[in-house]
């Protein structure tokens, strides 16, 4: 950490732009993490910014800056420099003092020109341990009862303990811009070792959600770093794929695995060939088995609008979802990010009607159609899938029945129902307007911070 830092996220500590403003008079430097969804607003931001602190030096870190470095650098002469790949060391290196033109991973401007410094190499398992705990920073700054996903217990921490993902998936953005496909490890005792320390930091906590791309990919790690947890007693929910058989699961259970985030996506086998999902339809089905009798539960991811999609692919996929029957889903539409190879193929085939990611609101839009599926019959698809699939007897006996005892719950359940139903109407309303409402909400895969996304 460096001294006389701040995490400053705003958003969910009710922190308003003009409040943002004033606390960045306070600073030298700021770190900004951006996307391509949410540029457009963040470079209105800091003209502000730099109108109220003139000498402020601004770095954009993040995929968008990472994908489009040159695009993102002509978007305001405020930004002074932009990171690609891992900033870990980037932004510390500047905020010492190092010179732009020493520092690997940035681009910048120099004498008109823009600058690409060569790439920094990735950390690896004992640059990975020694970083500080991000755990600390959660401490110092973070107030983690802000934090809510309707599927984890509240409050919780989520921090990673891997980087990277080995897995092929076409629509991953993670993988295929920052986090690259070389899997990296921290060392399962680095691991225990920052679990201890939130266990005393946050006495209040109700589970640590481990929030890598690719949690469970090797037997022999999961089963080490069971096997350290379990002393600790505590609960945790971590991503999760296919792969695992049934004594990784079991010794996940025992050492206090709750839930697992899973990234079924469709249930088509040829759907899951196409995006390279590098698992298949029977595959998840034998994990779910394998995950009820150790009583793991599992919060299932879909996809509807993946390349091969169809009207009777949408229901075998609806229909797959109800037979696994997880706990809780998530349904989203294909959406092609910058960087990805599905937002190649789909430009280069002519489907990706839409560049644009989002409203003048910040709604997530969709922007993928085909010949055979337009976006208002995909966005009716996913109206259909969660009618069908939380609209059962037992799906909503099984989500009542947790709150009965829980007077926290029953607020949460209350708050999170209320949201789904407003959102429930606003797609049905585009749908009806034919795609053309200009306030959709659609949830979009890989955005939210505890997303199935592998």
């Amino acid at each position: 950490m460096i001294p006389g830092s701040r995490l400053l996220d705003a958003s969910p500590h009710k922190i308003n732009w003009q409040q943002t403003i004033q606390i960045c008079k306070d600073y030298e430097f700021l770190v900004l993490f951006t996307s391509t969804v949410g540029i457009e607003s963040d470079v209105k931001l800091i003209r502000k910014i730099k109108e109220a602190n003139p000498s402020l030096k601004i770095a954009f870190v993040g995929p968008h800056g990472h994908i489009k470095p040159d695009e993102t650098l002509n978007a305001s002469e405020d930004i002074d420099f932009v990171t690609r790949g891992e900033f870990d060391h980037s932004v510390v290196e500047y905020a010492h003092g190092k010179p732009l033109s020493e520092i690997m991973g940035v681009s910048y401007r120099k004498d008109g020109k823009i600058v690409h410094n060569a790439e920094r190499p990735q950390l690896h398992t004992e640059e990975l341990d020694a970083l500080p705990f991000a755990t600390d920073i959660y401490k110092r700054d973070l107030e983690i009862e802000r934090y809510n996903v309707p599927f984890l217990l509240h409050p919780y921490v989520s921090f990673y303990t891997t980087r990277g993902c080995p897995a092929l998936c076409t629509f991953c953005m993670w993988p295929q811009t920052i986090s690259g496909h070389a899997w990296r490890t921290r060392s399962t005792e680095n691991v225990a070792r920052e679990v201890k320390q939130a266990l005393g930091h946050f006495p209040q906590m109700k589970e640590i959600f481990f929030d890598d791309d690719t949690f469970n990919i090797r037997k022999d790690r999961v089963m080490d770093l069971s096997a350290k947890f379990k002393p600790l007693k505590f609960q945790w929910s971590s991503t999760a794929r296919v792969h695992s058989d049934y004594e990784t699961v079991k010794a996940m259970a025992e050492g206090g695995a709750r839930l697992f985030i899973v990234g079924f996506e469709s249930g088509d086998a040829q759907i899951l060939k196409n995006i390279k999902k590098g698992a298949t339809v029977e595959m998840g089905r034998n994990f779910m088995k394998n995950c009820r009798k150790v009583g793991i539960k599992v919060h299932g991811d879909f996809i509807i609008g993946l390349p091969g999609e169809t009207k009777e692919s949408i229901q075998k996929t609806i229909e797959y979802a109800k037979e696994l029957d997880c706990e809780t889903i998530q349904v989203s539409l294909a959406h092609a990010m910058p960087g990805t190879e599905l937002h190649e193929t789909m430009a280069q085939q002519g489907f990706l009607k839409v560049e644009a990611l989002a409203d003048s609101g910040g709604h997530q839009l969709p922007h993928i159609e085909y010949p055979h599926l337009s976006k208002a019959e995909m966005m009716a698809g996913v109206n259909r899938f969660y009618d069908e699939y939380y609209f059962r007897p037992r799906v909503v006996w099984r989500i009542v029945k947790e709150a009965l005892w829980d007077s926290h719950e029953r607020k949460r359940l209350y708050h999170e129902a209320t949201e789904f139903l407003a959102l429930r109407a606003e797609r049905l309303k585009w749908v009806r307007k034919g795609g053309d409402f200009d306030k959709t909400i659609v949830s979009v895969p890989g955005a939210s911070p505890a997303s199935g996304n592998d």
